[in-house]
């Protein structure tokens, strides 16, 4: 009977202790855990794309950015299309966290409507039916951006901690294999050091519990699905495309609702947005020189600015840089140009009409870089800086239109870099022969 009781005992441990690690592995599995990083940066897009749909930069939009002059100079003078423009981009990039996001609703608990989330996102783009009540009142939703950029803030915060975790450790392990140092400094070194990984192990740890890390697919992925469809609401409406939800949180407000542009919701309103946001063949995104000119732009920017310090080594790398319809406009433009350029007049109206053009044509290249900058480090940067869309840079502009001004742009600065050289040169000369009166006298 003993030995019956000791291995009834025995199997009910074992039995315990498998329920124990089954239990263990199944909340491991639901959790998060690395793949908290991905889902800090899906929330911080979310929260600036609601943010970039405030009345306030609604309003801005309309008013300000497709209003700009090298927009309607060289991109379109059409606001109808810059609007377009603008809700395609705003669609496309939802789109893109909402495919993004329906990776982690499969692994979410099968009576919930979320692993069909993909399925879901497409209808309601397409109907604006919305089954599961996802869309929030505009009180829910702010409560539920305060939530997800409290929870993007810990995230970051834990990146960082685990960052500094590796540094210790490493710098530990280098100490440890050291023999440079006096053994009772070294000793002293490696129990700071000990003490140091201990208390940031904690803070790690402390972190893990109280950011994305340790949260469930179950918990965060509903949080997320519901902000995706509310955003979509909120870009139908401001856009005034319909049909939209028009609940209690999304008011028609007049300065952001523009009635005279509404549109009737199109079939398959996903794709016919992506469509929109390909350049035409007549653009420099087309011809994958948006970024290339951008770069000529502001390079001629800092020449114009102090032409005096441009080398010729300088203007060889700028040569070298110009695409070949430039080069070839340029060669037409300077062909039976003067080798003199001494009239001060004339050089003053190409200080103008140079700043004319730069005003209005530097603002597309810097957006340009911003734009493709915030894109190409958004792994290291979760939170997303600027509102600046595709249509405010050189991506949608008119080949032909950017390079006869950019030609424009060299060819003044020809003229300035001459005058500015012979203008020295005749004040050496005068202050040489002044020197020479003097020493002569």
């Amino acid at each position: 009977m003993a030995l019956e009781t000791w291995l009834i005992k025995v199997k009910m441990t074992i039995s315990n202790g498998l329920q124990t690690i089954k239990s263990y592995m199944i909340s491991k599995k639901s959790n998060l855990g690395v793949l908290a990083f991905e889902i800090a940066r899906l929330m911080s897009k979310l929260i600036h794309l609601w943010q970039s749909l405030s009345d306030q930069n609604i309003l801005r939009l309309r008013l300000q950015s497709i209003s700009l002059e090298g927009v309607h100079r060289i991109v379109s003078d059409d606001d109808a299309f810059l609007l377009a423009l603008a809700c395609a981009e705003m669609v496309e990039n939802l789109r893109l966290l909402a495919k993004s996001l329906s990776r982690f609703s499969k692994r979410c608990d099968q009576n919930s409507g979320l692993p069909c989330f993909d399925r879901l996102f497409d209808e309601f783009a397409e109907t604006g039916l919305d089954p599961n009540g996802w869309v929030l009142g505009c009180k829910e939703m702010e409560s539920q951006l305060k939530k997800m950029d409290r929870f993007v803030s810990l995230t970051m915060t834990l990146h960082k901690e685990m960052n500094e975790v590796s540094e210790i450790e490493n710098g530990l392990k280098k100490l440890l294999q050291s023999t440079e140092h006096d053994p009772l400094i070294k000793e002293k070194k490696i129990v700071d050091l000990q003490q140091k990984l201990f208390w940031q192990k904690q803070q790690v740890k402390y972190l893990k519990e109280s950011s994305l890390w340790g949260r469930s697919f179950d918990k965060v992925t509903p949080l997320l699905a519901r902000s995706v469809f509310t955003v979509l609401a909120r870009i139908k409406l401001v856009f005034g495309i319909r049909p939209a939800i028009h609940g209690p949180c999304l008011p028609l407000s007049a300065t952001v609702h523009p009635s005279e542009t509404t549109t009737e919701l199109k079939n398959r309103f996903l794709e016919s947005n992506s469509k929109i946001l390909k350049p035409p063949s007549s653009t420099l995104g087309a011809a994958a020189l948006a970024l290339h000119c951008a770069n000529l732009i502001i390079v001629l920017e800092k020449m114009i600015r102090s032409p005096q310090l441009v080398g010729v080594d300088a203007r060889d790398d700028l040569y070298a840089m110009l695409p070949t319809g430039i080069r070839v406009l340029l060669r037409d433009r300077l062909r039976g140009v003067g080798f003199w350029a001494s009239d001060p007049v004339l050089a003053a109206e190409w200080r103008d009409a140079l700043s004319r053009i730069m005003g209005w044509l530097s603002p597309l290249a810097h957006n340009m870089i911003l734009w493709q900058s915030e894109r190409s480090f958004e792994q290291q940067n979760l939170i997303p800086k600027t509102n600046v869309l595709l249509l405010q840079t050189l991506y949608f502009a008119n080949q032909a239109k950017t390079e006869a001004a950019i030609t424009e742009l060299l060819v003044g600065l020809n003229y300035i870099w001459r005058f500015e050289r012979e203008m020295n040169t005749r004040a050496l000369l005068e202050c040489s022969n002044l020197l020479k009166l003097q020493s002569s006298g």
